[in-house]
């Protein structure tokens, strides 16, 4: 009997362990919080206590559903030191409450990289909103273009402009050609005519071209497969015109979703690297454009 306790206890401290390690992975790899979404909002605003440069930059990566953490961590590297190389201010924070009208007034863009989920209360979405309205700029990065978002209206019709459908699976990661369209947009200077890319694509139930948006590159379904492949099911992806990178105007601000980051190698793919710098141009209001009305980057300090 002795033994068979032994036993018994050495099956739980086992069945313990095991649990306590995959609930730790789930934590760390995000996947927690695709099935426990959290719906916290910060209140206290952060204190900025530098002088920070104009144009500025102001990173945010708060994650209330599925963290890309490791591509947070190198969008984060590659931004300061883009910022660092171009002069520009730089500050970054997960911390929502720095969504107020005295500090976004400190910055020229917003960077949501992968941000997702529920992140602002009503007000600081509101703060957001008329700064964005008034001239500001945005540039969204992969997962600030994902499913989480759906229950902001305001930003789904301005940013998005279709709701999320989901991304390949099996494999998650194929590398497929970008088709640059627009030539004549700034955030297209420089760029080829076709690119290739690996990545996590994303689909949505539409192309956002359909209600207005400036379609900047499209991935040619052709060259990869746009399928979901999850519990025995096959899922086709395909949208035919398949935007992944676009442009709008919100109000006199500009905005550049790009779909492209799950993974942090993105940020050294040269072409990509590329035009992530010609979108925060554009947004900053670097590069001299009639587009969104007039928007002209403060002069630096």
């Amino acid at each position: 009997m002795a033994i068979l306790k032994r036993i018994l206890v050495g099956l739980l401290v086992i069945a313990a362990l095991i649990a306590l390690g995959l609930f730790g992975y789930a934590k760390y790899t995000g996947i927690w919080n695709i099935f426990f979404p959290s719906t916290h909002h910060d209140t206290k605003a952060p204190t900025i206590t530098q002088d920070i440069p104009r144009p500025a930059l102001l990173v945010f990566s708060k994650t209330n559903q599925f963290r890309h953490r490791e591509s947070i961590e190198g969008g984060l590297i590659h931004f300061e030191a883009l910022a660092k190389r171009r002069g520009w201010g730089f500050y970054a924070t997960e911390n929502g409450a720095v969504f107020n009208t005295d500090q976004l007034a400190m910055f020229d863009t917003v960077l949501f990289l992968n941000a997702t989920g529920d992140m602002l209360s009503d007000t600081q979405e509101q703060a957001f909103q008329s700064w964005m309205e008034s001239g500001g700029g945005w540039l969204g990065v992969h997962a600030a273009g994902d499913g989480s978002h759906k229950t902001w209206d305001w930003y789904m019709e301005n940013f998005i402009g279709a709701p999320y459908v989901a991304h390949i699976l099996g494999p998650q990661f194929q590398t497929a050609t970008v088709v640059t369209e627009d030539h004549s947009h700034p955030v297209n200077r420089g760029m080829p005519s076709t690119w290739e890319h690996e990545e996590e694509w994303y689909s949505w139930a539409s192309s956002p071209r359909e209600t207005g948006f400036n379609i900047l590159a499209t991935v040619d379904e052709s060259t990869y497969s746009p399928i979901q492949n999850w519990r025995g099911e096959s899922n086709d992806l395909s949208m035919g015109d398949h935007p992944v990178v676009w442009s709008n105007c919100v109000g006199t601000g500009r905005s550049v979703y790009a779909t492209m980051g799950h993974r942090a190698s993105a940020f050294e793919q040269p072409q990509y690297k590329l035009i992530l710098e010609n979108a925060l141009e554009w947004t900053l209001g670097v590069i001299p454009d009639t587009r969104c009305a007039s928007v002209t980057a403060p002069a630096a300090q």
